[in-house]
């Protein structure tokens, strides 16, 4: 029996021993833990470029919108008016030439010299993600003022 137990304790000495391939799981497992780090960030930089370029989009819709006014002359001086109509107009035809899947939301000019327009749109994920919604309703506004001075 003495030489069975020495046996025993030398097999489990070799097996706790025996660390080959174990530094190869590590391995694996850092490297799909960077994968989905690399995946999710290139997500996030595209999802954060679709709202600039919304943002950009109302911003110019803006400004197209307060273009379209109208000159009235009050009391001796000019005073340049935008309706809600014109800016509703202006920013449709400015998204229709832009050639982008961001549609009008809303367009008024609130006070009779400003133009406001909200566009909207889609973001979807560029590399497929299991961490990233495949879809992200995104919306931008944008005000535009009209100065004759």
């Amino acid at each position: 029996m003495g030489w069975t137990v020495i046996a025993w304790v030398r097999r489990r000495a070799q097996i706790a021993g025996d660390d080959e391939g174990s530094v190869l799981i590590l391995i694996l497992g850092y490297a799909v833990l960077a994968l989905a780090t690399i995946l999710v960030c290139v997500d996030a930089t595209s999802l954060y470029l679709a709202q600039k370029r919304l943002d950009s989009l109302a911003d110019a819709a803006a400004l197209a919108g307060a273009d379209g006014f109208t000159l009235e002359i009050v009391d001796d001086g000019p005073i340049a008016r935008v309706s809600s109509s014109a800016v509703r107009d202006e920013a449709t035809a400015l998204l229709s030439a832009a050639g982008t899947d961001a549609h009008l939301i809303a367009a008024d000019a609130p006070d009779g010299s400003s133009a406001r327009v909200t566009v909207g749109g889609t973001w979807h994920p560029p590399v497929f993600s299991l961490f990233v919604p495949d879809g992200v309703d995104l919306t931008a506004t944008a005000t535009s003022r009209t100065a004759l001075r």
